[in-house]
């Protein structure tokens, strides 16, 4: 028997959903690189449904018991005395996703004698401690470009969300008022901006993708250069330097994996440095900037707006800043758990369980790295696949 360890989002505050807005989602074969999605042997859920909340299980419970071994799904996962922290010492597997982390650091993982897989159902994997991970020999595994496009999506939405004074207009009719005036004082075109994308990996050149219809004028940064035939289809010019980049933009788009380089790369000195009315958008992981210097300028007026679906911690805190600062269009880490998304992520989340249940090779894309054996020795071995400092592919 196998213990799989979940730790999930809570349930609607209005208890799990009996039927949804939609009768079904899209199909979709194949992500944009060719890459098929999922592929189970089998599911045991509905898609569009909410499977990532803490009764939709990601739609493993009767396949798992099935095979006899044990699921236990929480959304209490933080202090000494919580249902993860006790469940834990004897999981063999441990599922969470990036919209309500189950954090993985050194002492947990001391504490989990029999871990041998850590699942991210979805991507981003930094709420695990890779190197601890390496210490323990525990595969750690994502569900690679399962919900990029949906990031990506929401990052747009925020973009004209910020440019165009959205949430505020919403604000005064939901109050029954018409003021006209009040909301366009802040309210601008897109239209002939400078859009920088900061990290185009997956997820931030399908951003460049959907911002090019809007005639804006497009740049990024890398660590390595786009291909001349993508920087034309995508109408993106490179930008070596973040700094020189953030410089000449009107709108930043965050889009880089958190690590050593990028860990709050936005402080109030490059905020400074940035045109007076900028916007920034941040759905990649709300470490990359400094808390209180967005605060700060969003204030002063040196910042014209904020949006960004990721915090630090999360779920945050009832008084943290960013939920009172001016020119927010902030969302709970939503971005990436759209309905569409789930039914993905839940896939492959089986995808990977059935591959490690029947002992077989896990797909060589969703491995973040890998424990396992030096062929003819005994000796254990561990290969990080994406690299510890850049875990996952989709942001670079």
């Amino acid at each position: 028997m196998v213990k799989v360890l979940a730790v999930l989002y809570p349930d609607p505050v209005n208890g799990y959903p009996t039927k949804y807005a939609r009768d079904s989602i899209p199909k979709i074969t194949k992500y944009p690189d060719g890459t098929s999605v999922p592929n189970p042997k089998n599911i045991d859920f509905i898609l569009g449904q909410l499977l990532g909340s803490v009764s939709g299980e990601l739609g493993l419970r009767k396949f798992l018991e099935d095979g006899g071994n044990e699921l236990v799904v929480t959304s209490d996962k933080e202090g000494p005395n919580s249902v993860f922290e006790k469940e834990l010492p004897d999981a063999d597997v441990v599922i969470s996703q990036p919209f309500w982390p189950g954090y993985l650091n050194k002492e947990r993982f001391e504490k989990a004698k029999k871990l041998k897989l850590a699942i991210t159902a979805g991507i981003g994997s930094d709420h695990v401690d890779l190197n601890a991970a390496n210490e323990h020999q525990i595969t750690v595994a994502e569900v690679t470009f399962s919900n990029s496009i949906s990031v990506a999506e929401h990052s747009v939405m925020q973009v004209l969300d910020l440019v165009r004074n959205f949430v505020p207009a919403n604000e005064v009719i939901r109050q029954g008022g018409w003021n006209i005036a009040d909301v366009v004082e802040h309210s601008y075109d897109l239209e002939g901006m400078t859009v920088g994308v900061v990290g185009a990996g997956r997820i931030g050149q399908a951003v460049l993708k959907r911002l090019k219809p809007f005639d804006v004028k497009l740049v990024y940064t890398k660590r390595h250069q786009l291909a001349p035939e993508v920087e034309k289809e995508l109408g993106a010019t490179f930008i070596k330097d973040v700094h020189d980049l953030m410089k000449q933009v009107d709108m930043a788009v965050l889009t880089p994996p958190l690590h050593s380089e990028t860990y709050h790369m936005v402080d109030a000195d490059m905020i400074k440095s940035m045109k007076r009315g900028a916007y920034i958008v941040n759905d990649s992981r709300g470490e990359l900037v400094v808390r209180d210097a967005i605060v700060e300028a969003l204030n002063s007026g040196q910042l014209a707006g904020y949006a960004g679906d990721v915090w630090y911690p999360q779920p945050a805190p009832a008084d943290h800043p960013w939920r009172t600062m001016p020119f927010e269009a902030m969302t709970p880490h939503i971005s990436g758990t759209s309905l569409s998304a789930q039914a993905r992520y839940a896939a492959g989340t089986r995808e990977i369980l059935e591959d490690f249940l029947d002992g077989t090779p896990i797909r060589p894309d969703y491995l973040i790295a890998e424990a396992g054996q030096l062929a003819g020795t005994g000796a254990k071995s561990y290969t990080v696949k994406k690299g510890e400092e850049s875990p996952g592919s989709e942001h670079e």
